[in-house]
């Protein structure tokens, strides 16, 4: 066992407020007896844990456990008992409540009736790229955790309805004394819930939820890109004890193009010219979404070069219109050449003043 209550929580004497309450956070959850039904040393250190972090979470009580409470200052006893100036009770879910939502709260007298939140889910839709561009509307497939259709969520066989847990008459906790003070912790019976099920649903075995797979329409609207988030908001798991459900997050999945590179919401395209064309100039066509285009080639352009052409590319998600297309000159070399060419590129070099590696040697 811990020698005392912060080596309890797992953080150091001089932790501050929001580190104490990051250790609780997470120990409540891993030892939570909801996630660890019949684990008595769970339950054990649930209660550990439960009763450190209400001790070191108000200055006052952790003021007299660092003057009076180490191990080196008690007069026997273990950490998980310390008491200052009267009764306390650790089972006070408040902030535990922030945490589990729902979990203990039923709409019992004088507890929080607040729900707990439904989790959030994710999936992925797979799109072309043209798709992409365009938007398109979608349906996807979404397998949700809801309420068990057989018994309307309740968890108990149709007909029945849950019973008042006789061993904590329906609080969801028990009480014991320890000395000083008194220790409340989740009924060991019905886990909190303040009812048990002697006659569960043969469908959902008790538990009043089932897995189910619905379909929901998405919007994908153009321009999106690979990894792009879409939040349906309230598309998620259902919320337990009349909490809100979660959100669904889509996530764009989008095909690389053939043709082009994106760039944000500019799209570039390699577009191959001769020799001849970069040399003299010439007109090409080039395609883009929405159709092919004819485009000027300067003479003397470059290897490399880009042209912009204002308005072709990807549309931009905010609806501020659309990006450039991004046309990149690449000079072809011909692989064979026939007997008129070979001609007259052996002319052109006799008759070329231009040396292209005499700037190496300046």
């Amino acid at each position: 066992m811990p020698a005392n209550l912060y080596e309890t929580l797992g953080v150091p004497k001089n932790a501050s407020a929001d580190e104490l309450k990051k250790a609780y956070r997470k120990l409540a959850r891993q030892y939570h007896p909801d996630r660890n039904p019949g684990d008595a040393s769970a339950e054990e250190r649930f209660k550990e844990v439960q009763n450190a972090y209400d001790v070191l979470s108000e200055p006052e009580k952790r003021k007299q456990y660092d003057t009076f409470g180490s191990t080196n200052g008690r007069r026997g006893g273990n950490p998980g008992d310390f008491n200052v100036g009267g009764n306390f009770n650790v089972g006070d879910l408040g902030d535990l409540g922030d945490l589990f939502g729902g979990l203990f709260n039923r709409g019992r007298a004088g507890r929080d009736t607040r729900g707990q939140r439904g989790a959030d889910l994710e999936v992925q839709v797979n799109l072309s790229f043209e798709d992409s561009l365009r938007g398109i509307e979608t349906r996807i497939p979404v397998e949700v955790e809801t309420a068990c259709r057989e018994c309307n969520g309740s968890g108990a066989k149709p007909g029945t309805a849950p019973a008042m847990c006789p061993e904590c008459k329906g609080r969801g906790v028990k009480s014991e004394n320890q000395g000083l003070f008194a220790l409340s912790q989740p009924c060991p019976r019905c886990r909190g819930n303040g009812t048990v099920i002697e006659d569960p649903c043969p469908k959902c075995l008790g538990l009043g939820r089932e897995r189910r797979t619905k379909r929901y329409t998405v919007k994908i609207p153009a321009g999106v890109r690979d990894g792009t988030r879409i939040k349906l908001k309230g598309k998620g798991e259902t919320g337990l004890g009349g909490g809100p459900a979660g959100d669904l997050h889509v996530v764009t999945r989008v095909a690389r193009s053939p043709l082009y590179e994106r760039r944000g919401s500019d799209l570039v395209i390699d577009v191959p010219v001769t020799y001849a064309e970069a040399a003299l100039g010439a007109t090409v066509d080039v395609p883009t979404p929405d159709g092919p285009i004819s485009l000027k080639v300067a003479p003397g352009s470059q290897d490399g070069k880009l042209l912009r052409v204002a308005g072709r590319g990807a549309p931009r998600l905010n609806g501020a219109g659309r990006g450039d297309l991004l046309a990149r000159v690449r000079l072809t070399v011909p692989q064979k050449l026939t007997k008129a060419e070979r001609e007259a590129l052996e002319q052109l070099q006799k008759v070329s003043r231009e040396n292209p590696r005499e700037r190496l040697f300046a």
